[in-house]
């Protein structure tokens, strides 16, 4: 029987003990004597949330299949748990084992989001592991960060021995192999660290020196170690259907937030958006084939036992072989229970026909993301959708018998005015309005029409990189002038508004495109008692403003402020094969409202083909 890390006592006094027992169904287990590497994947959030995420399962499949490697999971203890962990001097431990993370040899932590930072330190903490790279002894786990914001690594810097940028299923293994074969030969830490700088896509902070300006901005960055890169590229998986796959994903014990079978049809987008990172970071585009995607599909729902399969992507309705997964999944399933789920659609792309054969499963809302309210400022962000086309879709949607439309829009977005801003209570009422051209004898009940904005954050690697970024009181300000045009709509009833918090938008800002200067800034506001910042009832605001002048850090530095476009980048040495010369003729693209095409109308010379694979070579020999 396995010997549980937590007692009886301190599991019945926690919110959901099955967080962090482990055992559950195909959960990987090994003898941990008789491996050579042992590696600690980790999510810095809670259970349900980390639990959700696909990359990380692939990685922890894909590094199970070898012998001499157990992968095990981290995720952060909640609330409850992380007092009496303090309290009772309790290390964290990883799930599989239950043993201390102290004893692994990596930890590889996911950087899905900024607001998650804190929950690093709490991790290393918990784990009695050494704040900072510099004062890590040679037993120590070498600490690996990954993920979408691994793309501007600066902000953490001080805290990660290395950085993989790009797509794990590309050289973790020979990062492995170097390992192995430095401990074989005795060699220290920095030996390895110095090996893994060798290896394209690893990125060693401590192998670089940065230079400031004046005015604070970065001067230049330079390697101070000879097995340092200038530039470092990212990894990419040309052929999807040669990447790793998970042949039995973990199924949780308590509900995790996406509980489903995830079928990823591809990586990468076509589209273009401007404010997007991950459609830049990600080009280019990739798809799995069809085949590849009906045997996995098959695999995958009989594994898990699972009832909903969701179809993963950027931009689902542009995976060219869309209606026949879907038909596939209909006939192969139909009378099994099992739902589809159809996330990141286009109104522009989306097939009455497919519509109405997922609705037969179960009717649940449809999600559509116009960004914008009108058809000037989604000109601006690219977004290639016309008024037209929105109206067109969701005249469809209803007509297949929909009622529910959720909208997602952005405010604070670069030359935003008013009448942009208003353009997102006409253009819901204007929906709804669609829907009451129904007769009423063949409407289904209600409609509902939810509309929710997020606050604009430049991130980089996006066009909107030097755009400057709205106050805490401007995006209130924005809000307000929207709710109070929803207010003003004939089908008011119908409506409803939310808006995202103004406070941590700012954050997530600051963090986004920040310097290494930040690091002193997420480990004050930690020791003073910061954790679950992406939570508002966790998240306090008044603790990094605290923190903010402790450190002598003006916030306004990384996000009021418009950048030139000769602005040395805290993430220049990073090639994600975007050029910065691509990005700045987008930016010039913006602010003349110039529409750029989408990658299957005409190639715009982004720089993604240096990568040789994808939709940059569709066609070609």
């Amino acid at each position: 029987m396995r010997k549980l890390a937590l007692s009886d006592e301190i599991l019945l006094q926690i919110d959901k003990p099955a967080r962090y027992i482990g055992g559950e169904v195909n959960m990987a287990k090994k003898d941990p004597k008789l491996v050579d590497i042992r590696f600690a994947m980790c999510f810095p959030d809670v259970y349900e949330i980390g639990m959700s995420h696909l990359g990380m399962q692939i990685l922890y499949d894909m590094f199970n299949r070898r012998d001499d490697i157990y992968c095990e999971r981290i995720y952060s203890p909640w609330t409850d748990l992380d007092k009496i962990m303090r309290e009772e001097n309790i290390p964290l431990f990883a799930l599989e084992s239950q043993d201390p993370i102290k004893e692994f040899d990596f930890i590889g932590i996911t950087l899905q989001y900024e607001m998650c930072y804190t929950n690093i330190l709490q991790i290393l903490d918990l784990g009695k592991i050494p704040f900072h790279t510099k004062d890590r002894a040679e037993d120590d786990p070498i600490l690996i960060g990954g993920g979408p914001c691994a793309y501007n690594p600066e902000p953490l810097a001080a805290f990660f021995d290395l950085f993989y940028i790009g797509e794990g299923e590309t050289v973790y293994f020979e990062l492995m192999d170097r390992y192995k074969e430095n401990k074989k030969k005795g060699g220290s830490r920095k030996d390895f660290l110095q090996m893994a700088a060798g290896i394209d896509g690893i990125y060693v902070p401590a192998f670089y020196d940065v230079t400031y300006k004046e005015d604070g901005t970065v001067d230049c960055m330079k390697p101070n170690n000879s097995h340092a890169k200038e530039k470092v590229t990212k990894q990419v998986v040309n052929n999807m259907d040669d990447a790793f796959f998970i042949d039995n994903p973990i199924v949780p014990f308590i509900k995790a937030t996406q509980d489903r079978v995830v079928l990823e049809l591809q990586r990468g987008c076509i589209r273009g958006c401007r404010f997007c990172q991950a459609g830049n970071v990600y080009r280019p585009c990739r798809e799995h084939s069809l085949e590849y995607l009906k045997d996995y599909a098959y695999k995958l729902l009989k594994s898990t036992g699972h009832e909903e399969i969701s179809l993963s992507s950027l931009s689902s309705s542009d995976y060219s072989q869309l209606e026949g997964i879907v038909n596939f999944l209909i006939e192969e399933f139909k009378g099994k229970g099992v739902n589809i789920s159809l996330p990141s659609l286009r109104i522009d792309a989306f097939s009455l026909d497919v519509m109405s054969k997922v609705q037969d499963i179960k009717k649940s809302s449809l999600t559509f993301a116009p960004e914008a309210g009108s058809q000037r400022l989604r000109d601006v962000i690219n977004k290639g959708l016309t008024e037209e086309t929105i109206l067109k879709g969701a005249s469809e949607a209803f007509n297949g018998g929909w009622n529910r439309v959720k909208l997602y829009f952005m405010l604070g977005l670069p030359t935003e005015t008013v009448e942009d801003m208003e353009g997102i209570a006409e253009l819901s009422e204007k929906v709804a309005e669609v829907y009451y051209e129904i007769p009423k004898d063949q409407r289904n009940g209600k409609v509902q029409i939810v509309a929710s904005s997020s606050f604009f954050v430049p991130k980089p690697f996006t066009p909107f990189q030097w755009a400057r970024m709205c106050t805490r009181e401007e995006f209130l300000e924005r809000a307000y002038i929207v709710k109070d045009k929803f207010r003003t709509m004939l089908n008011k009833k119908s409506l409803k508004y939310n808006y995202h918090e103004a406070d941590l938008t700012v954050l997530e800002g600051v963090l986004a495109r920040g310097d290494r200067k930040i690091s002193a800034l997420i480990e004050e506001v930690y020791k003073n008692g910061a954790i679950y910042d992406s939570w508002s009832e966790h998240f306090k605001n008044e603790l990094w403003m605290n923190a903010f002048e402790t450190c002598g850090i003006d916030p306004d530095f990384y996000t009021i402020r418009e950048r030139d476009l000769d602005e040395v980048f805290p993430w220049d040495f990073i090639h994600s094969g975007v050029t910065k010369e691509f990005l700045k003729r987008e930016w010039q693209n913006a602010v003349s409202e110039k529409i750029t095409p989408n990658c299957r109308q005409h190639c715009t010379g982004c720089g993604a083909m240096s990568f040789k694979g994808g939709i940059c070579y569709e066609g070609k020999n």
